[in-house]
């Protein structure tokens, strides 16, 4: 079937400061994008790009190319997020059930750097620009969640049968996940939870994009003006109950050999995805320990040259799955996933994030996230799914790894709760 691109009209202006981004965005469906309250909010759908069963992120990339290929942009502002814009969502597995989306918002209102904007986005073939507008923040609400298909003592028997799958040597490294589901009240306010989650977790990526919200600490790469960078997490341990513990608790993961190694798979894995389509690749020699509210990750960034022209998304069907969220090789990590899972992830683990119209953008990968059923009008509670994961390598331990997807489930409970 032929694709055919819509003429977009795309409008920018710089505007006075904007505070706060969220009111800018749909109470019930919210689309952002936001890290230490800079970021993008959007409104209203002008034009949404759904992948066909089986398609991945080169095909959204080369439909993108396309729609900005025919839009029509004026942009006095010149800031990464302003111009013609789309949220993105796609799912971890392309043969899952679930669906890989780009948004353009009607409306988007973004802030960088100390300035703020706003952009309009309407269809030429009779579309209307539409104008920015607040809308107050709904009364709080509390959600719950419980055991989902994935129950504890599955996940550590899941857990056993990679550790065989890894002793018979069909994988090095296999990232098994368990779920939580529940609901939350009809009409709340999904708002409230991805500002919590900003407020609580400032240095991760807060993403709200089609009923899929949350805050991710780790990106997976970004392109700004031919620079390609991304940030590589494996290897987690708890931050400690006081300081010398949590002093203890950093130096024991900088030291674990187990740690290390799955850590290692993981940078490799991003390196060797890059390198076709990067010059100067460079990564450090070794990773140091990002603290966040709840845990210390190993992280290693890396950063490069585009030596071509592929676009974030480009990168992005480079890179996903990584071996931090799949295993290695990577093949035989989803083929086992798919067995020992017994559930879709969706778009959990998946990559999530914005490109521009020159394919510049910024993805992180789905993590600390749940999925909402986006509220319809109707009369009962929003079904929700949360979901968390670790990366099994030899001498794993299943007990210690369902402690590590507890630990993982904390700031999505904490913010519905």
């Amino acid at each position: 079937m032929t694709f055919s691109a819509p003429r977009l009209i795309v409008r920018t202006r710089e505007i006075p400061a904007v505070e706060d981004l969220l009111p800018f965005t749909s109470p019930h469906d919210p689309l952002v994008w936001m890290r230490r309250g800079e970021g993008m909010s959007g409104l209203g759908i002008t034009y949404g790009l759904v992948a066909a069963a089986g398609a991945d992120a080169t095909w959204l990339s080369e439909r993108w190319t396309e729609i900005a290929a025919a839009a029509e942009v004026d942009d006095d502002v010149q800031l990464p997020g302003t111009g013609l814009l789309a949220f993105g969502a796609l799912t971890f597995d392309r043969g899952s059930s679930h669906r890989s989306i780009l948004t353009v918002p009607g409306v988007v209102v973004g802030r960088r750097g100390g300035r703020s904007w706003v952009t309009t986005i309407h269809d030429a073939a009779g579309g209307r620009a539409s104008a920015p507008h607040e809308t107050p923040y709904g009364p709080h609400w509390a959600g719950a969640v419980g055991p989902g298909e994935q129950t504890a003592a599955g996940y550590m028997d899941s857990v056993r049968a990679g550790l065989r799958a890894i002793a018979d040597g069909d994988v090095g490294k296999v990232v098994l996940a368990r779920d939580l589901r529940g609901t939350v009240p009809v009409g709340s306010d999904l708002r409230r939870l991805a500002r919590a989650l900003s407020q609580d977790y400032p240095d991760t990526w807060t993403f709200a994009v089609d009923g899929l919200i949350g805050a991710s600490p780790e990106t997976l790469v970004t392109v700004r003006g031919g620079t390609v960078t991304a940030r590589v997490l494996a290897g987690t341990t708890s931050r400690g109950a006081d300081a010398d513990a949590d002093v203890a608790a950093s130096a024991a993961l900088a030291t674990s050999a187990k740690d290390l190694d799955e850590h290692e798979f993981a940078v490799q894995s991003v390196l060797a995805s890059l390198r076709p389509h990067t010059r100067a690749l460079v990564a450090a020699e070794a990773p140091f320990t990002l603290k966040l509210p709840n845990v210390w990750h190993l992280a290693t960034d890396v950063e490069g040259e585009l030596g071509g022209t592929a676009s974030a998304l480009d990168l992005v069907h480079a890179l996903h799955p990584t071996a931090a969220v799949a295993g290695t090789p990577t093949d035989a990590a989803i083929d086992l996933i798919r067995r020992l899972e017994p559930f879709d992830r969706g778009r959990y683990a998946g990559p999530v994030g914005w490109i521009d119209a020159a394919g510049d953008g910024e993805w992180a990968i789905a993590l600390r996230c749940a999925q909402f059923e986006v509220d319809d009008g109707g009369s009962s509670d929003i079904p929700v799914t949360a979901y968390a994961g670790a990366g099994i390598v030899a001498g794993s331990d299943p007990e210690s790894e369902l402690i590590e997807t507890r630990v993982k489930f904390r700031p999505i409970v904490d913010a519905l709760a």
